[in-house]
């Protein structure tokens, strides 16, 4: 784990600089005299929108990309390697699929939200171009994962997207550009960093385009389409059931609740950052792992992510829940976002469990059996979507929030059950249920004795508290071998 432990320190400080600046940029979203909440639900539906377009267009060459690339490595010069070329012009074809079908299906979306969501009819043309950019650094993105530059993806996908997203925020709120100049700059985000990395991996000598078929694409051309078929088909259903509650709220309610409901989704997702970086990371070590047949390694790797995630997740967590009422307040946000404070709860309570299940899908997903990707994803939309319509019509954000928590509790347990039946894998101990004890006990006794405290010294006391308490735990019971040695290279550092 020492390399993937590496890498993951750097990709969740890169990441965690990148949610201080989205941090920033919610303020400005958000704030008394800026963009409204309708303005600001637009953004959220752009990224919606776009991850759909995309899974669309893809055809499943991402994850092609990461499963078959050491086969690459290990038989061609990296000038020979095709596997870019074909992944890049097939999601190329898929986009101009996608692009005839959003034109023929325009009027459809226009009578479904132009009563009670105009803004995205006004920019609906717009969101193609947002789609692009994410297609294309996808594809990009899964390269540098196969060959071990998860670092750079996300830096430009976490930090780098902020940084431009903040600077057009700062335009329009100084009232350089209007809201429509915005918008049309939001739209190209995207296409920014993907230029970025393009222009990165070709100055380090890893991006060749050869139109030349090799060998390994002959030998492995059926399999790679047989898996495309799958793995597309469970991307789509992914994608729809992770964009269904945005969407399902803008034609239910509007795009003010939207708004409320993005912001509330981005305070629990800061659970996910580390979550985000170990995925990242440990994609090339498993689909290396599974090709020399390591079951050692894939278990500890799986087994790690899981006692990791589940740590930082609380300890996240518990300092967001401990703070929010009091951070709205002293931030001066608008009044329509307190309405959202039982949604973070909520979603912060799926993001746990889905943390804490570690990097199941990955484990899966570069196995021999990806299908069963599909078969999950079939079970989770067939469950989600109607418990999502049902809830959210008749319960609003918080309907949509509880259909979350509810699918990705039955969504997990399936693929949990499914690698410990399969693969004889079972990555829970007693240590998991320590866990869980110490950060229910940490939490109670910052919320009893500081839960009165007002104001920023009262923000501070309890993160101070609760993180002490955290940490303090983790060292004294030993609950993961990661965090010893984490401190271990840290005292050697300051003995030098």
């Amino acid at each position: 784990m020492g390399s993937i432990r590496k890498q993951t320190i750097i990709s969740s400080f890169l990441v965690y600089l990148g949610f201080l600046i989205g941090a920033l940029n919610m303020y400005f979203y958000t704030k008394h005299g800026t963009f409204t909440p309708e303005q600001f639900g637009l953004t959220r539906i752009f990224f919606d929108f776009g991850l759909i377009i995309y899974v669309f267009s893809s055809f499943g060459v991402i994850q092609v990309i990461y499963k078959f690339y050491p086969y690459y490595k290990d038989n061609l010069e990296d000038r020979k390697i095709d596997l870019v070329t074909w992944a890049m012009l097939v999601a190329l074809i898929g986009f101009m699929l996608s692009l005839a079908a959003g034109w023929y299906f325009e009027p459809l979306f226009v009578r479904k939200f132009s009563e009670r969501s105009k803004l995205i009819v006004d920019y609906y043309h717009l969101m193609f171009p947002f789609a692009l950019g994410m297609l294309l650094f996808s594809v990009l993105e899964g390269f540098s994962w196969a060959i071990g530059k998860s670092v750079i993806t996300s830096f430009l996908k976490e930090t780098a997207l902020r940084i431009f997203t903040t600077l057009f925020i700062l335009l329009y709120y100084f009232k350089i550009i209007t809201f429509s100049q915005f918008v049309h700059l939001f739209s190209i985000l995207y296409l920014l960093i993907f230029v970025i990395l393009i222009i990165f991996l070709i100055k380090i000598n890893k991006l060749h385009f050869s139109f030349t078929i090799s060998r390994v694409t002959r030998k492995f051309k059926k399999k790679m389409i047989k898996m495309q078929a799958y793995l597309s088909a469970g991307n789509i259903i992914s994608a729809i059931s992770t964009t269904i509650d945005g969407i399902l709220i803008a034609g239910f309610q509007n795009l003010v609740a939207v708004g409320v409901f993005t912001l509330s989704q981005y305070a629990a997702n800061l659970v996910t950052i580390p979550q985000r970086s170990i995925q990242n990371v440990s994609i090339s070590f498993l689909s290396r792992a599974w090709k020399d047949k390591d079951f050692a390694e894939i278990n500890r790797i799986y087994s790690r992510s899981c006692i990791n995630l589940l740590l930082l997740s609380l300890f996240i967590f518990g300092n967001v829940w401990l703070n929010v009422a009091q951070g709205i307040h002293l931030l001066n946000l608008q009044k329509e976002y307190e309405t959202g404070l039982n949604v973070i709860l909520v979603i912060g309570f799926s993001r746990i469990i889905d943390a804490g299940t570690g990097v199941n899908g990955f484990v899966i997903g570069t196995s021999t059996f990806w299908r069963f990707d599909f078969t999950s994803g079939v079970i989770l939309l067939a469950f989600r979507l109607p418990i999502t319509w049902y809830l959210t019509k008749n319960y609003g954000m918080m309907g949509a929030a509880t259909a979350e928590l509810i699918s990705l509790s039955v969504y997990n347990t399936i693929r949990f059950e499914f690698i410990r039946r399969k693969f004889k894998m079972q990555p829970f101990t007693l240590k998991t249920l320590y866990s869980l004890l110490m950060s229910f006990i940490a939490y109670f006794i910052c919320y009893f004795l500081l839960h009165n405290m007002e104001g920023w010294m009262g923000i501070f006391l309890r993160i101070v508290l609760f993180s002490g308490l955290m940490i303090s735990g983790i060292v004294y019971f030993r609950l993961t071998p990661d965090a010893i040695q984490v401190l271990d290279n840290v005292k050697k550092r300051i003995r030098r």
